[in-house]
């Protein structure tokens, strides 16, 4: 069961915040979402986050997509995988890229 946006961030109800609105508007689970305005919403906030870190990725997890869809990866393992690294992201430690120095 999935907890109320409170739980997963500096939300309070009562506080007057957008978030309070988002929560007016679509529910304290978001509920009154579907999984495709859900699904974009994650794409959305993470390409946003990715361009304020500036930088790329490596070829190689641009990759990872592809393979993932080659290899018949579950939805339901694919939606766990966006958990997971959610949990990093907000959590884990950070890999440092490596510099190769000419």
């Amino acid at each position: 069961m999935s907890k109320p946006l409170g739980y997963y961030t500096a939300y309070t109800p009562g506080d007057g915040s957008y978030l309070e609105s988002l929560e007016n508007r679509y529910g304290a689970t978001f509920e009154k979402m579907t999984k495709q305005e859900k699904l974009f919403l994650v794409a959305a906030i993470a390409d946003q986050l990715y361009a304020e870190l500036g930088g790329n990725a490596r070829i190689e997890i641009k990759q990872l997509p592809s393979e993932m869809y080659k290899n018949s990866v579950s939805d339901s393992d694919l939606t766990g995988l966006l958990e997971a690294l959610i949990a990093q992201i907000r959590w884990g430690q950070q890999h440092e890229p490596v510099v190769h120095h000419s």
